[in-house]
C-alpha cells in the first residue's frame, strides 16, 4: 500500500487536490455533435463545480489544449459522440496530462430518469469505490482532480464513481430529509400520553436518495502520458483483447 501512495505528493494530480491550485473544467465536443451530446454536456457541466463549455468548431484538439493551458485550466474533457449519442470521453489533465480515454455507454439522461431530482449548485461530496490497483488509483486521482476538495455537506449532493469489474458506474444523487411523526409508546404496549389524557408524538427525520442523473458507464480504453498525442505519445496503459481472456483479472 505504501508503493501505491509513494508518488501521491509529485504527481500531476497532487496541486489541485492539496488545493494549491482550485479545478477549472473546459468541456468540449468532437468535431460532429449528435442529437443527445449537447444535453448530456448541459448535465455534466451541473455535475462538475467551475465547468466552463467551449465550442470545438473547427479547432485542432492541441490548440483547444494550448487554449486552456493559458486560460489556466487545470483539465479538459471531450465528449465524443456517434451520430446518436456520445460514446467517448477523453479527460485530459493540465498542464501536463496524462490522458485517459473512456468508452462511455448506457447513458440514461436526467429527464429519462424517474422521479429525478434537480441539483443544486453547492459543491458535492465526492465517493470513489474500489480503484485498489496502482492503475486504478491513478484513475481515481485524475476523477479526484476535477472537483472540489471543499464539499459543501449542506448542499447535500453526492457524485459516484464507483468501480465494478473495470466498468465504472457513474451516479448523481441528493439527499432528501424528511419528517415524519411517530407516536410515543410505553413498554407495555399502551400509547404515551400527557397530562390532559392526549396521545404524545414524536418527530423522526428519515434521509433518503434522490438521483439527479445523468447515468452512465465507463471503461477505461488507454492512460497516455502528457497531453493528447495521436503520433508521438508513450502510453501507460492500453485495453487490449487478449486481456479479456480471464473472468478474473481485473485492472482498476
Amino acid at each position: 500500500m505504501r508503493r501505491l501512495f509513494a508518488g501521491n505528493d509529485a504527481d500531476e494530480f497532487s496541486a489541485v487536490l492539496k488545493q494549491d491550485r482550485t479545478p477549472k473544467i473546459l468541456i468540449t465536443t468532437c468535431r460532429f455533435n449528435s442529437t443527445r451530446g449537447p444535453a448530456f454536456i448541459t448535465e455534466l457541466l451541473s455535475v462538475i463545480p467551475n465547468s466552463h463549455y467551449h465550442k470545438r468548431g473547427t479547432y485542432d484538439l492541441k490548440k483547444i489544449v494550448e487554449y486552456a493551458n493559458n486560460k489556466e485550466f487545470t483539465s479538459i474533457i471531450v465528449v465524443h459522440t456517434n451520430r446518436r449519442e456520445p460514446d467517448a470521453l477523453l479527460i485530459i489533465g493540465l498542464p501536463d496530462g496524462p490522458t485517459a480515454h473512456f468508452k462511455l455507454s448506457s447513458l440514461v439522461l436526467r429527464k429519462d430518469i424517474k422521479n429525478h431530482g434537480n441539483p443544486t449548485s453547492h459543491e458535492p461530496e465526492l465517493v470513489l469505490n474500489n480503484f485498489t490497483t496502482r492503475l486504478g488509483h491513478r484513475i481515481g486521482r485524475l476523477i479526484q482532480s476535477l472537483f472540489p476538495q471543499s464539499p459543501n455537506f449542506r448542499g447535500r449532493r453526492v457524485v459516484t464513481f464507483h468501480n465494478q469489474r473495470d466498468f465504472i458506474f457513474f451516479r448523481h444523487h441528493r439527499y432528501i430529509f424528511e419528517t415524519k411523526e411517530i407516536k410515543q409508546s410505553e413498554s407495555k404496549g399502551k400509547k404515551a400520553k400527557d397530562t390532559k389524557g392526549e396521545s404524545i408524538s414524536k418527530e423522526k427525520v428519515i434521509a433518503r436518495l434522490q438521483e439527479c442523473g445523468p447515468r452512465f458507464t465507463l471503461k477505461l480504453v488507454s492512460l497516455q502520458h502528457g497531453t493528447f498525442d495521436t503520433k508521438g505519445g508513450e502510453f501507460e496503459w492500453v485495453h487490449k483483447p487478449e486481456m479479456d481472456t480471464s473472468r478474473r483479472r481485473f485492472f482498476l
